[in-house]
């Protein structure tokens, strides 16, 4: 049986070993084998002899457009498909399969400026913590900051103290026994208690805010919202501050541990939307 698009049995075995989810895999599948379908048809130059090496910036630019102008897919799915296209060529560049990386001047798209102020995760967090398609780190970060941590605090080494000092719901308690079962041979590997650490081998083993994004990239394309820390505090203080409107702003401040400043910005936030 012929691959759909060039390299696939490969690149999904690589999948499957970074442990994403079949439903994931399989949109990798319908997104790659679309575009090379796509240029096969109306790209001259891949036309000729089908050879990925021949593929430039410009041409993956070409189907993009096409997704814009024919098919009218958002922003979202816009960026969507380019992140998916963009772990493909990739991962060709890093193992040697291809000498160029097409994608890597194209830039996604800008959010509708709403989605800073989305905070309906808040109420959908117990369907996320049981799902299985998302990634454990991922559950993991959008749990914490429903609690009221930025990342900085909850990426830093020694957070595992404070962590175990945290009240959780019975249904986050399912969530956070299954989460060490995946946690726990990783920290023996990498003699520490924490949390957010590598999944190889290293000489400082903890997850940076870099490392991090790459783990939510995935859930946050499956999920279908932002899981950029940032925004989802911004959705947690606001919908915090929205469910508060008897709290003094020094309350506020003391509850959610931000300066009156701070206080100030996010009320600033809520009038906008």
């Amino acid at each position: 049986m012929s691959n759909d698009y060039p390299y696939q049995d490969t690149f999904e075995i690589d999948l499957q070993n970074k442990g994403l989810a079949k439903v994931t895999i399989n949109e990798y599948t319908k997104i790659l084998s679309d575009m090379f379908d796509y240029l096969s048809d109306f790209n001259k130059g891949y036309q000729e002899n089908h050879k990925v090496s021949n593929l430039f910036n410009r041409d993956i630019e070409e189907y993009l457009q096409m997704l814009l102008s024919e098919r009218k897919i958002n922003h979202n799915t816009y960026n969507k498909v380019l992140s998916h296209i963009n772990v493909y060529f990739n991962y060709l560049f890093t193992h040697q399969l291809n000498s160029n990386l097409p994608t890597i001047d194209i830039k996604g798209l800008k959010h509708e400026s709403k989605s800073e102020l989305d905070a309906s995760w808040i109420d959908k967090l117990n369907d996320i913590l049981a799902d299985a398609n998302v990634h454990f780190y991922a559950r993991m970060t959008v749990l914490l900051i429903s609690k009221g941590f930025k990342s900085e605090e909850f990426l830093q080494p020694g957070f595992y103290r404070l962590f175990n000092q945290i009240t959780f719901s019975d249904e986050e308690k399912v969530f956070v026994n299954l989460f060490y079962k995946f946690i726990q041979p990783i920290q023996l590997k990498q003699n520490s208690e924490d949390i957010f650490l590598k999944q190889r081998l290293s000489k400082d083993p903890h997850i940076t805010s870099a490392g991090l994004h790459k783990y939510l990239t995935p859930s946050e394309q499956y999920l279908g919202f932002s899981l950029s820390p940032s925004e989802l505090f911004k959705g947690y203080v606001v919908d915090f501050i929205k469910k508060n409107p008897d709290l003094s702003d020094s309350k506020l401040s003391s509850q959610l541990n931000l300066d009156l400043s701070s206080i100030n910005y996010y009320k600033g936030l809520i009038k906008k939307d």
